[in-house]
């Protein structure tokens, strides 16, 4: 069977479901994108089921078309200005002292932290282990192996609110859907546009997208620092529209062919002329007047991003971002946005494109900065799939072969060895992570 996988973004200006799947040398190949406006969804949250569940299966059925391939399973990202993020540190005492630290003890410590009593109406959404102790020995990245009676960490804890991720899940299901696994919007983008050495060397994602920015920061190749800014691209079209009394669509058309963040770099001749409405006489727009109204909002979004850099505290040496900066998301492909950043936080800057690890036949829209999140929740779901198939495949014919060898000198042992090659396939902790997940949804209907 072919190991497809799909993503759905849900946006506040629009839903993109991508279909892909790894091609012979491990790149992602799309075989369907499908997007359309979003209807019902404000500032990454659902505030029309009926409307969203429509602009959910449009997409998805533009998908299918396109790839040939039916839908049914997604991996979903969850954004929103309901996300928000704490530090948590917490500890297991082992009962095995004389045993070695395997995944269980870490997934026994990942559960506790998950039974954290939360502010009315949120519910944890990740997890993420920063480093460990064993026994006080501290700054430790991989416990496993290690003996040790008293486990600790330090983690990253991100959390939404229970009414937000339910009125997602409640319109993936009502789309005709499965959820197969939910993931926070920012990591996605990140798995999409970030190299291993950026995280490594400590490096932050601001993701621009229509209703909210994303922020993901990353050092020694750990997420630090999450957090979501209630404003993104869809505020800088309200403030021409505004500034220049136009209608929506004029304005966002203004943006995108000419808007500038840096109003220095257009004359104070160059104009452009937007027709006026039902007969009415063209108008005249400057392009510098257009410009300084985009600067003004994109400096405030730009301070408000960098003072989260300042929050995780960069200007400490240890905590250093030596990589800087990267843009992604629809918002990141305004003109001169990378030298006003680098201005304003004087950190190195450049846009993330998905294009990396995309297959080299891929067509230029796909590899946009504003499928960047699309591209990570396929990535994500395609890793799921890959120890799921392909790895057990191969140990189920192997399994096979010495079953058939073992039937053949003793049929009666048949019937065991099934039950046993069954018995060794146990979920993972991702698998159970999606599982608790999904039971919370059916539990909330």
């Amino acid at each position: 069977m072919e190991e497809i996988a799909v993503g759905l973004d849900i946006g506040t200006t629009k839903i993109v479901a991508m279909i892909g799947r790894r091609n012979e040398f491990g790149k992602l190949e799309i075989l369907g994108l499908g997007k359309t406006k979003s209807l019902g969804v404000h500032r990454g949250v659902v505030n029309n089921i009926t409307q969203t569940i429509q602009s959910i299966q449009l997409a998805i059925k533009d998908a299918e078309e396109k790839s040939g391939k039916d839908v049914t399973s997604v991996t979903v990202g969850i954004a929103g200005q309901h996300i928000r993020s704490l530090q948590h540190s917490d500890y297991i005492t082992r009962k095995s002292v004389d045993e070695v630290i395997d995944p269980k003890d870490i997934k026994s410590l990942c559960d506790q932290v998950h039974k954290l009593v939360m502010l009315p109406g949120e519910e944890i959404i990740h997890v993420l282990p920063q480093d460990y102790k064993v026994d006080g020995q501290a700054e430790i990245k991989e416990p496993i192996g290690m003996y040790g009676g008293r486990l600790e960490a330090n983690f990253h804890v991100v959390v939404g609110q229970i009414s937000s991720i339910r009125n997602i899940g409640r319109c993936i299901k009502s789309a005709g859907l499965e959820l197969n696994e939910v993931t926070l919007e920012p990591l996605a983008s990140a798995n999409a546009v970030l190299s291993q050495e950026e995280k490594e060397a400590g490096v932050a994602l601001i993701d621009i997208g229509g209703g909210t920015t994303d922020i993901a920061i990353f050092k020694d190749g750990i997420i630090r620092h999450t957090a979501v800014i209630p404003f993104g691209g869809n505020i800088i079209t309200e403030d021409i529209k505004d500034g220049c009394s136009i209608i929506e669509k004029q304005a966002e058309l203004l943006k995108v062919k000419f808007g500038s963040a840096w109003p220095g770099e257009n004359k104070e001749n160059e104009i452009v002329s937007i027709p006026g409405l039902r007969g009415r006489e063209p108008k005249e727009i400057s392009l510098k007047n257009l410009s300084k109204i985009i600067h003004y909002r994109v400096v405030e979004i730009i301070e408000q991003a960098f003072l989260e850099i300042k929050n995780y505290g960069h200007e400490e040496k240890r905590k250093k971002l030596i990589a800087g900066i990267v843009l992604t998301g629809g918002g990141a492909q305004l003109k001169h946005l990378k030298q006003l950043v680098e201005y304003i936080t004087g950190m190195d800057t450049r846009i993330g494109y998905p294009n990396e690890h995309l297959a080299g036949d891929t067509d230029k829209e796909t590899a946009s900065p504003i499928y960047a999140t699309a591209v990570g929740l396929v990535m994500k779901s395609l890793e799921n799939i890959k120890p799921v198939t392909r790895v057990k495949k191969k140990e189920q014919e192997i399994q096979k072969e010495d079953l058939v060898k073992e039937t053949h000198d003793n049929p009666t042992t048949n019937k065991v060895n099934t039950q046993k090659v069954i018995e060794k396939q146990g979920k993972t902790f991702l698998d159970s992570f999606v599982d608790r997940f999904k039971k919370f949804l059916n539990d909330a209907e």
